[in-house]
C-alpha cells in the first residue's frame, strides 16, 4: 500500500469516493456537509492498494497551524493494517515539507485512542460535527 498526494481529477475522484463510502454511506453525514467550501484550497490524500482507493484524508494550513481532515479507510482495510497510521504519517510529513510544526484535527471520539497513540492531545470537551461526538486534537511536530 502507498500513500499519493492527489495530483490529478482521477485521484481526487478516487479520494472522494473513499470518503462517501465511509461518510455518507456508513456514518450517514449529508454529502453537503462532507464535501465542502474547502475542497478546492486544501491537499488531497489517497492510500492506494496496488490500483485500488482504500483511504483518504486532507490537509489545510489555517493561520500557520496544519489542519488535518476527512481521515478515512474502507472497512476491509481497517484494524491492524496500519492504514489510518500510514495516511497520518504521509500527511505529518507533508506538513512537515510546508514548514509546519503544530497539528490540529476533530477526532470523532471512538478514534480519539487511534490519535492518542500517534502523540495527539485531546484539547476540547466533547462536542457534535454532523451529528457525531469529536473532540479537538493537537500534535507538535
Amino acid at each position: 500500500m502507498h500513500v499519493q498526494l492527489v495530483e490529478n481529477e482521477h485521484q481526487l475522484e478516487d479520494a472522494y469516493s473513499v470518503r462517501k463510502i465511509v461518510f455518507v454511506e456508513e456514518q450517514l453525514v449529508p454529502i453537503e456537509e462532507e464535501i465542502d467550501d474547502f475542497e478546492a484550497e486544501a491537499a488531497h490524500f489517497v492510500l492506494y492498494d496496488e490500483d485500488q482507493a482504500v483511504g483518504a484524508g486532507r490537509f489545510r494550513i489555517i493561520e500557520g497551524t496544519g489542519k488535518v481532515e476527512r481521515i478515512c479507510v474502507l472497512p476491509s482495510h481497517r484494524t491492524a493494517r496500519g492504514s489510518g497510521r500510514q495516511i497520518m504519517k504521509f500527511i505529518e510529513e507533508y506538513a512537515q515539507s510546508k514548514g509546519v510544526t503544530s497539528l490540529k484535527l476533530n477526532a470523532q471520539t471512538h478514534a480519539e485512542g487511534f490519535y492518542s497513540k500517534l502523540g495527539y492531545q485531546t484539547v476540547s470537551e466533547i462536542f457534535l460535527d454532523a451529528g457525531i461526538p469529536h473532540v479537538t486534537m493537537k500534535k507538535t511536530i
